[in-house]
């Protein structure tokens, strides 16, 4: 059996609540041993804020295959035995706001000094340096300053809040992978590490491809829900079914879009794919009465045998229970807890959950000892409250 890709690498990480901690679960789970550094008070607030709806915590769900070490950053002999897990250390990630953890001592330069080969990843919400980042945020302020907030949502409403954090996990945790993952590879080619800035803003506004590309070519954005696949073209939007279910069509392709149309005896509709203006609107509504006249099952049991883009708008407990995903092996057990299993199949390496979410500091004691501390030290530690 060969060693999870990760194995070996030792990550510090001193983030809390959503982006940084999703981030070091994909690490944990590709086999890296990552350490949650939390502080002595609340540590990290998804423990106690992460209950949405009165069941289970979200720290569950992110914090698997991790340990947690509690250490008071505020007390130099904190600082000092911080630094000294850091001279061993192969990845920091930290989410404080610029500056707090050069304040702290423990920023890049001062790690760098005594670790060269060191990856220090940084996630905020704005970026270490511009006008901006110093300034609060959370991910709809994030979507709103990128342009892309103003782009979600049906034609003539007001901007869509999605139920799916975009900024924070497609910055926040799917970005810095790619950067610190990348300085990896470097650093253990060349033996030095780098710094990795990431502002979740930025890794948003950097992915907004058609609102650019409407920019490029008219000089503006189209209006919200007027772009060619936020509602423009009628062989790409959502359709309501007849008992308020909706359907997905994506029948971008005129293969797709000539099932389609012979799929519900309407072969008319064949030249007008691409209509826009008020030409698609006139397709858009025939289709619209098209899929009001079946329900929902009605539609599954068709185009479950028409391989033409066409599917359903599955509620989330639905696909909890998809046979698709759960082939898949997305859905698993972890002390009672169902959550996501990693989104990357990997030859040769069986998703294994070795450690459940820690309690906090469960392996304070633990972590120092390997890391060369003396009983006395830690008793020290202890007797200071440092740990």
């Amino acid at each position: 059996m060969r060693p999870p890709p990760l194995a070996g690498l030792r990550v510090l990480d001193l983030t809390r609540l959503l982006p940084g901690p999703f981030a070091s679960l994909h690490l944990a789970d590709l086999g890296a041993d990552v350490i949650k550094v939390e502080d002595k008070g609340a540590g990290d607030y998804a423990r106690n804020a992460g209950s949405i709806h009165g069941g289970t915590n979200y720290f569950q769900l992110i914090n698997r295959n991790k340990r947690s070490l509690c250490l008071d950053l505020k007390q130099a002999e904190g600082i000092a035995a911080f630094m000294r897990l850091a001279a061993d250390a192969d990845v920091i990630i930290e989410g404080f706001r610029p500056g707090v953890v050069d304040k702290l001592g423990i920023g890049y330069a001062a790690v760098t000094a005594l670790n060269p080969r060191i990856v220090y990843c940084a996630i905020t919400g704005y970026g270490q340096d511009g006008p901006y980042r110093e300034r609060a945020g959370h991910d709809l302020n994030y979507l709103g300053y990128c342009g892309l907030l103003d782009q979600i949502g049906v034609a003539g409403s007001a901007p869509a809040v999605p139920n799916f954090q975009i900024g924070d996990l497609l910055g926040g945790t799917l970005s810095a992978l790619v950067g610190v993952l990348a300085a990896i590879v470097d650093a253990r080619a060349s033996g030095h590490g780098r710094y990795v800035d990431v502002a979740m803003t930025d890794a948003v506004f950097a992915h907004t491809i058609f609102p650019l590309l409407a920019v490029l070519g008219l000089g503006h954005v189209l209006p919200r829900g007027e772009d060619l696949l936020s509602g423009g073209m009628p062989s790409y939007g959502v359709y309501a079914t007849k008992d308020g279910r909706h359907f997905a069509v994506s029948a971008l392709e005129p293969k797709f879009w000539q099932m389609l149309c012979a799929s519900i005896e309407r072969p008319d509709l064949v030249p007008f794919a691409f209509a826009t203006g008020s030409e698609g609107l006139r397709i858009r509504a025939e289709l619209e009465a098209v899929f009001a006249q079946r329900t929902f099952a009605e539609w599954t049991a068709l185009f479950e045998h028409v391989d033409c883009c066409v599917t359903p708008v599955l509620r989330f407990e639905e696909s909890l229970e998809n046979e698709q995903l759960l082939a898949r092996g997305m859905l698993v057990e972890v002390d009672g807890v169902r959550q996501f299993a990693p989104p990357f199949k990997i030859s040769e390496l069986p998703f294994a959950v070795r450690l459940p979410a820690p309690a906090a500091g469960e392996h304070s004691e633990e972590i120092l000892r390997e890391a060369g501390f003396g009983a006395d030290e830690i008793t020290r530690l202890r007797a200071l409250k440092v740990i």
